[in-house]
């Protein structure tokens, strides 16, 4: 088979729609403050018919065999990017951002992730040569984090001072840092500061402040990058050709966003299903480890395939899910006892 090059009405063609895509995404959610269910579900399914579209178009111009490639890397990043949905909780859960500011912070991490994508899609195999031991890392910091889900569980309050933070105790002498969430700002300047009188709240002096949204950012591409390590390569091994990978990495992250609004507005009405998703970090720790050690050290003979691991995590959801629904939350009797109380008086 001829290689696929990178035909220049394909290449517009792609551009065109998800710039298109992008901009009537942001525009439609400008003064969402929370994005619903319903919502969230709707985006979901629009990106993926507009992944499959783009595969009619592959398929229509050019021929089946190189719409197959580009629909095969597509299902594998989508199936190992829902890892990334799991991680982006634990991080949300670490800076307690709220959805409102989720949106915001997703938003540009997504836009982040299409930059950092080409440039490993053209770094290209030699990241077979890195991402065992960038593994190893991750798998720690996702285990880390795991364990600083399940110590905040249930504890759904927002921080009001991230001094003593660990994002900020990491950062702060390093650059200056305002220890508080500004509205949505991710950047803050002095003289703003000046004018509310706020200026004890910062780690050191500066020009202009980095906020804890800022940081949550940095931690949520950071993360996005580190999968990259992973997926990326593995992505190459089933569709060489550049632009088909690139693609099929840009409509799966795209419809990332969504999809984890959905997940995490279920969250907030089935009350098990987040000690599902702590369990789900763990698996995918564990996971990350084997995969490292098999490429880095040598063979174990245990192997996690993507369908295995999509499996895993869709099954460790539905019991999160059905316990849910069998055991939901007990309302605290004592407290309502005291409001009808309360009432009375």
């Amino acid at each position: 088979m001829a290689h696929f090059g990178f035909p220049l009405e394909t290449i517009f063609i792609f551009f065109a729609v998800i710039s298109l895509s992008i901009y009537v995404d942001l525009i439609s959610h400008k003064h969402t403050r929370e994005i619903s269910v319903s919502d969230a579900t709707k985006w979901s399914i629009f990106w993926v018919v507009l992944a499959l579209a783009f595969y009619g178009y592959l398929w229509g111009r050019f021929s089946k065999e190189w719409a197959d490639l580009y629909l095969a890397g597509y299902f594998l990043e989508k199936s190992l990017s829902v890892d990334n949905l799991m991680v982006f909780m634990a991080i949300f859960a670490s800076f307690g951002i709220t959805s409102g500011l989720q949106h915001r912070i997703l938003y540009w991490g997504i836009l982040g992730a299409l930059v950092f994508r080409a440039i490993f899609v053209l770094i290209g195999t030699s990241l077979f040569l890195a991402s065992p031991w960038v593994g190893f890392v991750f798998a720690a910091l996702v285990a880390w984090s795991a364990i600083q889900m399940l110590k905040s569980s249930g504890d759904g309050s927002e921080i009001e001072d991230y001094s003593d933070h660990w994002s900020v105790r990491l950062t702060g002498k390093m650059m200056p840092i305002y220890t508080r969430l500004h509205f949505d700002r991710f950047m803050i300047r002095h003289t703003e500061l000046l004018d509310n009188g706020q200026t004890q709240a910062v780690t050191r002096n500066g020009a202009i402040y980095a906020t804890p949204a800022f940081l949550c950012l940095a931690t949520i591409e950071t993360s996005d990058i580190a999968f990259s390590f992973d997926s990326v390569p593995a992505v190459i091994a089933v569709t060489q050709e550049p632009l088909l990978v690139y693609a099929a990495m840009i409509f799966a992250i795209l419809g990332l966003r969504s999809l984890y609004f959905v997940l995490a507005a279920l969250t907030r009405y089935l009350v098990h299903l987040e000690k599902a998703v702590i369990a789900l970090l763990f698996f995918i720790a564990v996971k990350m480890v084997l995969q490292s050690w098999n490429h880095a050290i040598g063979d174990t003979g245990l192997h996690i395939s993507p369908g295995v691991s999509l499996m895993v995590v869709f099954g460790t959801l539905s019991i999160g899910i059905i316990a849910s629904l069998i055991f939901p939350e007990k309302k605290d009797e004592e407290g309502t006892q005291e409001d009808a109380r309360a009432a009375k008086d």
